[in-house]
């Protein structure tokens, strides 16, 4: 089977979406399943105001329906709603194809929190949007509920994985922050609500991970944290393993890899009681979430390191690939289950 993936996030860009598809493609190899991308690296591009990092792509809807004809793929996932994924989509539907969609970003409360554009409006727009497939994606049963309730349809499981032979508890090594040290990872952005956790008053160290658009501004106003930008993935593994809670302010995530990738070192997470987090540590196991942050930190400084990391066992990228494969084989009229 052919795959043609629609993205609007791609290299060089570093977050959940990308590392995701990368780890998914090269697990659906294993299952004979060929996959291709579209994204804007082969356009002209512009930057996403208040977010350039992002590069959106400036091409035309027959240039985009060309070369999906092009790629001759069985089948065409949509994996953004950015301007390739809607110019896909309008492809698609224009050509009668079927096509699947996945939905990664919280993209109204995104918007809202950088533009006076009411979440209704951009909710109304993606419903659309997502219920004109054959099936959308979504990482976690609350995240499910929640697009139900706002009248989101097709919607289907896909969970995520995270490499246990990577993020190891025996990785941990000293480290030169006063313990406990408390640990973030992820994009420095608006939207990560990361001033949730450096606000918090909290023994040890706080230690951020990662780089964006909101990083001077917060290395400015907390000159106590530290703040250690981008890291090679053999080096982040250590920085997990030798945390010893992983804090996870976002409200907005849909998922949340970095927090089974911390599970998987050991690490024991704190958060907030919204999709993701209450997902994968909402029960106790591994972690704490609390609307209390602080609280949850410190609760999750006495949770069993072994705990953690058995729960991240629970998620594999092989898992990740068959469930992305059984909702575009159901979208072909082939579904996997029935098939065998």
């Amino acid at each position: 089977m052919r795959i043609l993936m629609v993205t609007d996030a791609w290299r060089p860009q570093v977050n959940g979406v990308v590392h995701t598809l990368e780890r998914l493609t090269e697990t659906l190899k294993s299952l004979d399943v060929q996959v291709d991308f579209l994204t804007p690296n082969i356009f002209r591009t512009l930057p996403l105001p208040t977010y350039p990092d992002i590069r959106l792509a400036l091409t035309t809807p027959r240039h985009v329906a060309r070369l999906i004809d092009q790629r001759k793929a069985d089948h065409v996932h949509i994996v953004t709603e950015g301007p390739l994924g809607i110019m896909a989509r309008r492809y698609c539907r224009k050509t009668g194809r079927p096509f699947t969609t996945s939905y990664h970003t919280r993209f109204p409360e995104y918007l809202s929190a950088r533009l006076p554009v009411p979440e209704s409006w951009a909710y109304n727009w993606l419903r659309d949007f997502h219920n004109s497939g054959q099936g959308t994606l979504v990482a976690t049963q609350s995240l499910a509920d929640d697009l139900a309730a706002r009248g989101f349809n097709k919607l289907r499981p896909w969970t995520r994985g995270v490499d246990i032979d990577h993020f190891r508890p025996d990785k941990r090594k000293d480290t030169s922050f006063s313990r406990p040290v408390f640990l973030c990872v992820g994009r420095v952005a608006i939207e990560k609500n990361l001033t949730a956790f450096l606000d918090l008053d909290l023994p040890g160290s706080k230690v951020i991970v990662g780089e964006g658009p909101e990083l001077a501004k917060l290395k400015a106003r907390y000159p106590n944290a530290h703040f250690l930008g981008h890291r090679p993935n053999d080096e982040l593994a250590e920085i997990y393993a030798s945390a010893d809670v992983f804090v996870f302010p976002s409200r907005t995530d849909t998922f949340g890899n970095v927090i089974i990738e911390a599970l998987a070192s050991g690490t024991p997470v704190a958060a907030y009681p919204v999709t993701g987090p209450i997902d994968i540590v909402g029960d106790g196991v591994g972690g704490a979430v609390s609307e209390d942050l602080g609280e949850a930190a410190l609760k999750a400084l006495h949770i069993d390191r072994a705990e953690a990391r058995q729960r991240a066992m629970r998620y594999s990228w092989k898992a990740c690939a068959e469930m992305f494969l059984d909702v575009v084989e159901e979208a072909l009229g082939m579904p996997r289950k029935l098939a065998a």
